[in-house]
């Protein structure tokens, strides 16, 4: 990953301190529009939010998830289920904390490739039968599958700090 001198003035307007003494609100304030600024933090608190409430549910309902496990991950079910869910808390901090955020969007996109293999599962499975109809179809489960790719899209703007990729 190139390091520009963009990314280096960002940094630099994280650590910032107001005239006052007191510091600058990381990732609003102290950086500008080009640097993150109100939209990528919106971007990044909405992810953290969405994986937090993922990760949430994991330990709340673990026997949502358990099913759809693949038979060809070590261990138990279940401890698969709590492992992917401190795994999505874990990347919800790192993406809400400006300092982290960028690792985070990466940990986060990577977080949604490592368990799309749990929604292929559900979709060979037939569905998931916990859920509500039309939900439990089939169909829905293999339409769930492409919802991935906006997902981990979302989690790499969070990552480039909500910069377009300049080609």
């Amino acid at each position: 990953m190139d390091v520009t001198s963009e990314d280096r003035t960002d940094d630099a307007a994280t650590d910032a301190v107001s005239a006052n003494g007191t510091s600058a609100a990381p990732g609003l304030a102290a950086r500008g529009e080009e640097g993150g600024g109100l939209r990528h933090h919106l971007l990044a608190a909405g992810l953290a939010a969405v994986l937090g409430f993922a990760g949430i549910a994991h330990f709340r309902q673990p026997e949502f998830f358990d099913p759809i496990v693949p038979d060809w991950m070590p261990g138990a079910p279940r401890t698969t289920t709590y492992v992917s869910g401190a795994v999505e808390l874990a990347a919800a901090a790192l993406v809400a904390v400006p300092r982290t955020r960028r690792f985070g969007g990466w940990f986060a996109a990577a977080t949604f490739v490592a368990v799309f293999p749990a929604n292929v599962q559900a979709a060979l499975d037939g569905g998931m039968a916990e859920l509500d109809p039309p939900m439990n179809s089939p169909a829905a489960a293999w339409l769930r599958l492409p919802l991935q790719l906006p997902l981990i899209a979302w989690a790499v703007a969070v990552a480039r700090g909500g910069r377009r990729s300049q080609a």
